[in-house]
């Protein structure tokens, strides 16, 4: 009898999905993008798109929409008031999260701005997993602490803990005693952390979290933004929810929060967002901010034809081959990556691949802003746009003193259904090249610096000429190609 022949091939993705609309890329030449780079203030932020030939800023608003989601937008009702769109979407809220009222607002960080606004005081506090830059800007703006209690392995770079986005319970319990209940707004878990690589929390957290809050009398808030790429990580690496659907895993969390809110630009591949809720009387409170701020209670900021979208892609998360995408091309970029030695954020997220600025740029001070200067570095070689999420992400002391982020990553965002595995490979070969020439790379200097969020519109410059010298290396080594 013959033997079988069995292959060893490396775990490859596979898309789920086939393309039947394409848009037009440019890979301009790598003079154009130094030029483009320093009329950006090596803010990649800044940078336009005609210059960009991957763009791996964010997965926020640039997820790719399914056929029917498009279908969905040309049969909108575009009412002012009581739309049928709107009717579709509150339904789908109410079929998925089981959440009896629904607030529909144009964004995230526009249910951050009325959550704040109505629960949080000045001097009370808001412990959280990990924070995300607008989230702690809204509650800091309002006079609110923030408190951050994730678990030790959170913090730390390479690890094999299956959800380092879990919330630290015993420093709950201190936090709640250091300040007493009373203090405390309500107590924020975000999924997916954003901040430290896209790592998940489990459902067990979640639920011993919950206890707590019932023990004190607290709100327990959910930001939901990336709960696709968690409940996909949930099924695959908690035990105990192996044999869950992703239906059941979503309305068991869902019971346990007070209140949810989500980007759509993220959750759903919509531009919108929203905020539900089973409270009737924090319903009434939110829902005269939404009129004030982001318009009527059945559009709130949204395009309708965005809503019908939003309705059809919160559906479709409920798909495990949908929520699959995201979390296993990023595991396929990130072993690739650490194959070849370059240091990333382990085990893989979602959101996207996280290199390890710190490491990657050993020679690089945090004061001059390595994953900063990383984010320069790759799209002067590449063309590629990742966004920086380290120190200039934070904002400085009243005093002025510069706020070292507790990582300096350089996140590669994987937009869902966008890039292909040959545009993955190609990323890639320029980051290991790059690895393999970073001692060319230098520092950056705030040239223009905003006092709130300047990672969207501050300016830098650099602290020598390494980019020229960088770019003479790469035209010697790829003869001059792009």
């Amino acid at each position: 009898m013959s033997k079988v022949k069995f292959y060893s091939r490396p775990k490859v993705p596979l898309e789920m999905h086939k393309v039947r609309i394409v848009q037009k890329l440019d890979l301009v030449p790598i003079d154009r993008r130094l030029r483009a780079l320093r009329e950006a203030g090596n803010n990649t932020f800044l940078l336009r798109n005609r210059d960009i030939f991957l763009d791996m800023l964010t997965d926020s608003g640039v997820n790719a929409m399914s056929d029917r989601q498009l279908a969905a937008m040309m049969v909108s009702d575009d009412s002012y008031a009581g739309s049928e769109s709107y009717s579709r979407l509150e339904e789908q809220i109410r079929e998925i999260f089981k959440k009896e009222f629904f607030l529909p607002v144009h964004q995230g960080r526009a249910a951050e701005n009325i959550i704040s606004r109505v629960f949080v005081t000045p001097g009370s506090v808001v412990p959280m997993n990990y924070h995300f830059t607008t989230s702690k800007a809204h509650i800091q703006v309002n006079g609110g602490i923030v408190e951050e209690i994730i678990i030790d392995e959170g913090l730390k770079v390479t690890s094999e803990h299956p959800f380092k986005g879990n919330m630290d319970t015993d420093k709950l319990q201190e936090v709640i005693e250091k300040y007493g209940p009373e203090r405390i707004a309500f107590v924020r878990i975000e999924t997916g952390t954003n901040l430290i690589g896209g790592q998940p929390h489990s459902l067990d957290n979640i639920r011993q979290v919950r206890k707590i809050c019932d023990k004190h009398g607290i709100m327990l808030v959910f930001d939901a933004s990336l709960l696709a790429d968690n409940l996909y990580f949930i099924k695959e690496r908690e035990e105990g929810c192996k044999n869950m659907s992703i239906r059941q895993i979503t309305r068991e969390l869902s019971d346990l929060f007070d209140i949810i809110y989500f980007s759509g630009r993220k959750l759903g591949c919509a531009r919108g967002g929203g905020i539900c809720t089973n409270n009737r009387e924090d319903y009434i409170k939110m829902r005269e901010l939404v009129t004030l701020y982001e318009g009527f209670l059945t559009y709130g900021g949204m395009s309708i034809r965005e809503i019908e979208a939003m309705a059809i892609g919160l559906e479709e998360t409920m798909d495990e081959n949908m929520i699959s995408q995201g979390p296993q091309f990023i595991e396929y970029m990130v072993d690739e990556l650490e194959k070849n030695g370059v240091p990333v954020i382990t085990p893989a997220g979602g959101l996207g691949c996280h290199l390890d600025a710190r490491r990657f740029l050993p020679h690089v001070p945090q004061t001059e802003y390595p994953a900063g200067a990383l984010a320069s570095a790759l799209y002067l070689v590449s063309g590629v746009r990742g966004m920086e999420r380290g120190t200039i992400s934070e904002q400085r002391c009243e005093n002025g003193d510069e706020t070292l982020a507790n990582m300096e990553l350089l996140r590669l965002a994987l937009p869902r259904r966008v890039f292909t595995l040959s545009q993955i490979n190609y990323a890639i070969d320029r980051i290991i090249w790059l690895y393999e020439n970073r001692e060319q790379v230098g520092g950056l200097q705030f040239v223009e610096e905003p006092k709130i969020l300047r990672f969207f519109f501050g300016k830098l410059k650099t602290t020598s000429s390494w980019q020229g010298a960088l770019m003479d290396r790469f035209k010697a080594d790829f003869r001059g190609s792009l």
